[in-house]
């Protein structure tokens, strides 16, 4: 075999992994496509043509639909890609919200940086009819491979994937690996054996507070907002991380721990993907015992007193005249767009007023410049001074700690030849990759973009 790393080496986003057969029948697959992102919602990168032909591959094979894993595929599609596309039936089902929602994004970045469109809506809806639900550990074969999804414990319906050889050689993609317990899903499955392993480092250096803390975390925050008469700014996720902020908020009403406050979802996207989530609450391929616990006794996850959901740009105005204290989610989660722009431009300025990161800000973006402690950022073009507190709680990652991801690895010790690190920061990869040697005496590498290697 042969893996050639073309994204997501060297960097947290734009995975793709090209995994080829050389002896029997040619074989050649893809391992994710995703959006290289950074300062920009789209990098500069993403629109150099694949280093492969696109009509040479035999199928594509999603972790999960997050954009930095998903958001070429219609430049894919555009570039000549005609094969199937494999995922579980919430990422299909989610990815295709994100990648209209995506497409709006970068047909506005394309226009105001003078850039060509990186792909149409018409090749979003034409690349969603090339696309299977498939389910856990139901094996696919093309040609040479067999390929198995399990549960990586991400978000709903995310997956590692395992590709077996003629040889018998396995070489497992870890996608991205989830925090445990998370709020809503199932735990991250492990397997025993395999000879090449991709391991996701997004939080490779870095040990999350306890979980079970994360919730009391949350109240306090809530309970502040409530105290000094402030607006609590929650950049959230549309995916995953607002519908764990729901349902643990709802847990907090109902029992008495934090006042009814209004609660906004401001967010058309997260309310779309809200909807998908309510879609597969009862199944339990998909969601934890204690969410269809949760979901029996009460008849609903995510709805609370005094939660209003915003759909349209009215409607989104119409939270200014809401006097404090109130909460406000709304994407971007690392704010680079969306709407909490327009709320971080009243509200960062308000010393009364809190914005709470919940999750992982990537290098460059304005999220990671706020929770670094600028004091003051640019939004809009116009300069805005930082006076509110600024707050954060990692233990609502959906991505696994250094603790988590050594724990996945444990059990394949004994037989992995070689070990990946990817999807990490570039001076925390390193790090990494030798916690791994010392802890295993693995051989761990971490590979460049463009990087191949023979997997004999």
């Amino acid at each position: 075999m042969k893996l050639t790393f073309l994204g997501g080496a060297g960097a947290v986003t734009g995975a793709n992994y090209l995994l080829e057969a050389e002896s029997g029948e040619k074989t050649r697959i893809l391992i994710d496509c995703g959006l290289m992102q950074g300062a920009h919602y789209a990098d500069k990168d993403n629109f150099n043509p694949f280093a492969y032909d696109p009509k040479t591959i035999d199928a594509v094979f999603v972790t999960h639909a997050h954009i930095d894993h998903t958001g070429r595929l219609p430049k894919l599609y555009k570039e000549g890609y005609r094969g199937k596309i494999y995922s579980t039936g919430p990422t299909k089902d989610f990815a295709e919200e994100l990648l209209l929602d995506s497409g709006h994004i970068l047909a506005k970045e394309s226009e105001d940086r003078g850039m060509p469109y990186l792909y149409e809506i018409a090749d979003v809806n034409e690349t969603m009819k090339l696309w299977q639900k498939i389910s856990y550990h139901e094996k696919i074969r093309v040609k040479d491979f067999e390929i198995e999804f399990y549960d990586a414990g991400h978000i709903l319906g995310s997956a590692f994937i395992a590709v077996t050889s003629p040889e018998g050689k396995k070489i497992v993609f870890s996608g991205d690996l989830g925090n445990e317990p998370a709020p809503l899903i199932k735990d991250t499955e492990t397997i025993t054996d395999a000879d090449y392993v991709l391991i996701e480092s997004a939080y490779g250096n870095r040990v999350h507070e306890q979980p079970d803390k994360r919730k009391d975390m949350l109240e306090d925050a809530i309970e502040d907002a409530v105290r000094s008469k402030g607006t609590l700014m929650i950049p959230a996720f549309a995916m995953e991380r607002t519908q764990d902020l729901l349902y643990e908020i709802n847990d907090l009403v109902n029992h008495g721990r934090i006042p009814a406050i209004p609660v906004f979802v401001d967010s058309p996207l997260a309310i779309k993907l809200t909807a998908i989530y309510e879609k597969y609450s009862a199944d339990p391929q998909y969601m934890d015992q204690k969410a269809l616990e949760d979901l029996k006794k009460d008849g609903e996850l995510f709805d609370f007193p005094r939660l209003k959901l915003t759909l349209t740009t009215e409607q989104s105005k119409e939270i200014n005249d809401i006097p404090p204290p109130k909460a406000i989610m709304a994407g971007s989660g690392m704010s680079q767009g969306g709407r909490i722009l327009h709320h971080e431009l009243r509200y960062l300025p308000d010393p009364h007023s809190t914005i709470l990161f919940i999750g992982f800000q990537t290098k460059g973006s304005l999220g990671r410049m706020i929770q670094e402690g600028a004091p003051s950022v640019r939004i809009f073009g116009e300069v805005v001074p930082v006076k509110c507190k600024v707050k954060s709680i990692s233990g609502y990652s959906a991505h696994a700690d250094q603790p988590l991801l050594l724990n996945w690895i444990r059990p394949m010790k004994d037989s992995i030849k070689k070990l990946f690190v990817v999807q990490g920061e570039e001076e925390d990869m390193p790090i990494f990759a030798n916690k791994i040697r010392d802890e295993f005496a693995i051989d761990a590498a971490v590979p460049k973009a463009g990087d191949v290697y023979e997997l004999y």
